[in-house]
C-alpha cells in the first residue's frame, strides 16, 4: 500500500488545442463545436485530422473494492448498484445546471460575455472575455498511466503526454498559464518533471528537471498553485522545489511529506512522521504546528480562513489490511497562526457485530476553497480478531448496508474551526472528493469514474444529477491517494 498523498491544490486553466494548418482537429478536444453527440456516440478526431462519430464502448468495471491506499480509500463503485441516482447519460453538457445564479454576480451563463471570473455562473471562468467551462484533471490509465485534463462538464479526456508515454499528477501552476506533470518513468526516480503552456499547443512538453537530479528518487506527490514554486517528495519523505522557468532543485526539507501552499504562494506546511504537522511562515525555518499532535499527517490549507485541516491518529491504533497496518485517523482543524486545541470535525466509529466489529476511520479531506466545509471520506470495515476487511468485499455482510467508502460534507465555522451541525452523506461508495473553486461543486471518483455533482452552499446537500464522465477510454486512478485526487482548474 502506498502513503496518502499531499498538496491541496487547485489547477490552472485549459482551452481548444491547437491544430496544424487546414486540420479541422488533432483530438477531440477541437471536436466541442459540433455540440452534443447523440447517445452512445462521441466526437472523436480521425487519423485525417477530421471529427467524426464514434460509438462509446465501456471498459467493463473492475473489481476495485480491493485496491487499498494504506486504507484510506477504496474504489468500491463495483457495487452492483448505481450511485443513488447520480449518474447521467455522458454526453451531457451540464456545466450550468449548478446551483449558479444566486449570489450577487455569477449570473453569466457559459458562452456569455465576462470581465472577470466572478460574473460566471458556478464552474465557469472568464477565458478570452466569455465564461468557459471549468477544467479538471486526473491521473487515469488506459493500459499505460496517463495525466488527463478535461473540461468538467463535457466528457472527453486529453492525454498531457505524447501517445506510449506514461504520464501522472498533473497540477496547474497559479493563473492557470502552465499545467505541470511527471512523465516517463512516473514510478522511479528516472521520471521526468515537466510542463506545458495552457492553452495547450502540440509543442511537445519542456522537461525542467528529473527525479535522478533532484535526489536520485521518484517525483511523488507534487503540487503547485496556488505555490509560487512547484513542489514534490523525493521518493518517500523529503521536499524539494523548483522555479516553473526550471534550474537547480532546491531541498526544502530534508525529511517530511504531504505539503501544501497557503494562499499566499510561500508559506507552506507538511507532516513528518512521528513529529506531526510544521509550518513555515514567511520564509523561516519551519517549525512544529503548537498543539498539533505527534500523528498528525496531510495538512491542508483553505483560501481564506486561518485554519489547517488534518488528519491524526491520537490513540496510536492501527488495524491490519492484509499485512499492512494502517492507521486509525481522525480529522481535525487547527489553527495556522498560534496553534492551540484541535477541533475534531470527524471522529471513528464502532458499533459491535457478531465475533468482531464494524468499524470506521477518516482519509482524503478536502477543504472548500471559504473554509465553510470540509469533505472527506469514512472508511468502514469489518474487524474480526486482528483482520480488517473493507466493507462491502467479500465476507463482510456482517457490515450491513455501510458501504466500503462514504463520502460526507461538513459545516465548520469560519472563525472557531469547530464542526457546526451533523455531516452531510453526499455519495456512497465513492472517494478522492474536490470542490471546485467556487465551492458549488465537487468532483470525486465512483466505479473508476470522474463524477462531478452541485451541492446547496447552504445545506451542503448534493443538487441536481451528476455528470458522469464514463471510462470508455481512460480508468481514472484512485490507489495513491491524495496524488490522484481530481485538481481543479483555479477562476
Amino acid at each position: 500500500m502506498t502513503k496518502r498523498v499531499v498538496w491541496g491544490a487547485l489547477f490552472g486553466a485549459l482551452t481548444v488545442l491547437a491544430t496544424g494548418c487546414g486540420d479541422e482537429c488533432v483530438d477531440q478536444f477541437d471536436c466541442r463545436d459540433k455540440g452534443v453527440a447523440p447517445e452512445g456516440q462521441q466526437w472523436t478526431c480521425n487519423s485525417d485530422n477530421t471529427c467524426e462519430l464514434s460509438t462509446l464502448t465501456p471498459v467493463p468495471e473492475e473489481d476495485a473494492g480491493t485496491e487499498v491506499d494504506a486504507g484510506t480509500e477504496v474504489d468500491a463503485g463495483t457495487d452492483a448498484g448505481t450511485d443513488a441516482g447520480t449518474e447521467v447519460d455522458a454526453g451531457t453538457d451540464a456545466g450550468t445546471e449548478a446551483d449558479a445564479g444566486t449570489d450577487a454576480g455569477m449570473n453569466v451563463a457559459k458562452g456569455g460575455a465576462c470581465t472577470a471570473s466572478g460574473d460566471c455562473m458556478a464552474g465557469l471562468r472568464c477565458e478570452a472575455s466569455t465564461c468557459q467551462s471549468l477544467y479538471i484533471a486526473v491521473t487515469g490509465n488506459d493500459g499505460g498511466t496517463r495525466a488527463l485534463v478535461t473540461a468538467y462538464d463535457v466528457p472527453g479526456m486529453t492525454s498531457l503526454s505524447a501517445d506510449g508515454v506514461a504520464s501522472a499528477y498533473p497540477r496547474f501552476g497559479p493563473g492557470g498559464t502552465q499545467v505541470a506533470f511527471v512523465q516517463g518513468d512516473v514510478t522511479a526516480a528516472a521520471g521526468e518533471l515537466a510542463v506545458r503552456p495552457v492553452p495547450l499547443t502540440a509543442a511537445a512538453p519542456t522537461v525542467l528537471t528529473t527525479g535522478t537530479a533532484a535526489g536520485n528518487a521518484r517525483i511523488r506527490y507534487m503540487e503547485w498553485e496556488p505555490g509560487n514554486l512547484i513542489a514534490w517528495v523525493r521518493g518517500n519523505t523529503g521536499i524539494s522545489t523548483l522555479p516553473a522557468t526550471g534550474g537547480t532543485p532546491t531541498s526544502a526539507t530534508v525529511n517530511g511529506t504531504f505539503p501544501d501552499f497557503a494562499p499566499n504562494g510561500t508559506d507552506y506546511a507538511y507532516s513528518a512522521a512521528g513529529n506531526g504537522i510544521y509550518v513555515s511562515t514567511g520564509g523561516a525555518a519551519p517549525a512544529p504546528l503548537s498543539g498539533s499532535p505527534t500523528t498528525g499527517e496531510q495538512p491542508h490549507y483553505n483560501r481564506v480562513t486561518s485554519q489547517l485541516l488534518f488528519l491524526a491518529n491520537p490513540d496510536n491504533r492501527t488495524v491490519n489490511f492484509g499485512t499492512e497496518a494502517t492507521p486509525v485517523l481522525r480529522l481535525y482543524s487547527l489553527p495556522v497562526t498560534g496553534g492551540g486545541t484541535p477541533a475534531l470535525l470527524a471522529d471513528t466509529t464502532s458499533r459491535a457485530v457478531t465475533g468482531g466489529t464494524v468499524e470506521s476511520y477518516i482519509a482524503n479531506p478536502n477543504w472548500a476553497p471559504d473554509g465553510s466545509w470540509v469533505a472527506y471520506v469514512r472508511a468502514n470495515f469489518l474487524l474480526i480478531g486482528t483482520a480488517a476487511t473493507l466493507c462491502g468485499n467479500t465476507g463482510t455482510e456482517l457490515c450491513g448496508s455501510d458501504p466500503g467508502n462514504a463520502i460526507y460534507l461538513q459545516r465548520v465555522n469560519t472563525t472557531t474551526g469547530a464542526a457546526e451541525g451533523a455531516p452531510v452523506l453526499f455519495a456512497e461508495n465513492a472517494t478522492l472528493p474536490s470542490f471546485s473553486p467556487d465551492g458549488r461543486l465537487v468532483a470525486y471518483v465512483f466505479g473508476g469514474a470522474l463524477n462531478v455533482r452541485a451541492i446547496d452552499p447552504a445545506t451542503g446537500q448534493p443538487t441536481g444529477t451528476a455528470i458522469a464522465h464514463p471510462k470508455d477510454t481512460y480508468t481514472v486512478l484512485t490507489s495513491e491517494g491524495d496524488d490522484y485526487r481530481p485538481r481543479w482548474q483555479p477562476r
